[in-house]
């Protein structure tokens, strides 16, 4: 069942980082979130694009409390940028959600020696949330919301490869940066609740949505696509923002818990609890995943939720 934004309290006086809010599935998020009175941070790489979606939200959303600030999740400098300028003008955070994602670019190595997609979707949200989670509530209220794919499902971590920089590329990078983004939405949840701490880390994936996330895709291909299979196969990205929703707003969400489409193969559907391939559960490899990404990222969490001092590099 959909998520009642009509049903959901009153959000006004908390705040939510939505990254990739500009388009799609970050959009409709933000959005949704915006109609429940919550002050959204649009953190988006093109400041220009992100204006321009804020009037648009705006106007489906009128009063909205909405805020543009820029971030480009493939660079840590500009993530620990973000997190420094957010800091100063923001006290506390209610909602993180980590939404921004690219999808089988060309072949690229960021400015910090990752494949593209795992920089922009995996190391940059892991460093943007070891920076701003000692802002967070500890309330189940507080959330952070990692978003995965049913493409975690076709792959595994390679441990070897993210070291040297030499794993997978295309499709088998993506789903890795996915499935990446699953172990650290369950792991960060493991190390919230032995810290104590009442702040929930849940995961969602939209399905399979129309948004400009393919847009790197064969055009032929795609368009193909568009007319013969996506129809039957897919759901708009206001729909595709539904288990995003439920898992920041929800009444009854725990810590841990993946949300997703319930229809065919998890491509579309109304909002629930969904499926994840074994290693995503795997509480050793979690760790590892953990250990080896705070070494390439040279970035620890803080105190509050690892027992130790928080080591951060300018």
């Amino acid at each position: 069942m959909n998520l009642d934004l009509s049903e959901i309290p009153n959000q006004t006086g908390r705040l939510a980082v939505v990254t990739g809010a500009n388009a799609g599935l970050g959009k409709e998020t933000a959005i949704g979130l915006a109609r429940t009175g919550m002050k959204v941070v649009m953190a988006c790489r093109s400041p220009q694009r992100a204006e321009a979606a804020r009037q648009d939200i705006l106007r489906v959303a009128p009063g909205g409390d909405i805020e543009v600030m820029a971030i480009d999740l493939s660079s840590l400098a500009s993530v620990r940028e973000f997190a420094d300028r957010f800091r100063e003008t923001h006290s506390s955070l209610d909602l993180l959600i980590n939404n921004a994602g690219v999808m089988i670019p060309p072949h690229a190595v960021s400015e910090d020696g990752f494949e593209i997609q795992m920089a922009a979707n995996y190391f940059g949200h892991f460093v943007l949330t070891a920076r701003l989670i000692d802002l967070m509530p500890d309330t189940a209220e507080s959330r952070v919301v990692s978003l995965a794919s049913i493409a975690h499902k076709n792959a595994q971590i390679d441990f070897e490869g993210l070291r040297s920089g030499s794993g997978p590329t295309g499709a088998r990078a993506y789903g890795q940066s996915k499935l990446a983004c699953l172990m650290f939405a369950l792991e960060l949840d493991r190390r919230l609740r032995r810290a104590g701490r009442k702040t929930l880390s849940v995961a969602a994936h939209p399905g399979v949505s129309g948004t400009e996330l393919p847009r790197h895709m064969n055009p032929v291909l795609y368009a193909l696509l568009r007319v013969t299979l996506m129809p039957f196969f897919t759901h708009p990205p206001a729909q595709g923002a539904q288990p995003t929703l439920v898992a920041a707003l929800g009444a009854d969400v725990e810590g841990g818990q993946y949300f997703g489409p319930k229809g065919i193969m998890e491509m579309r559907g109304p909002p629930g609890l969904a499926r994840m391939r074994s290693q995503a559960r795997s509480e050793n490899d979690a760790k590892r995943l953990w250990a080896l990404t705070e070494e390439l990222t040279g970035e620890r969490f803080a105190v509050a939720i690892d027992g130790r001092e928080p080591q951060i590099q300018d």
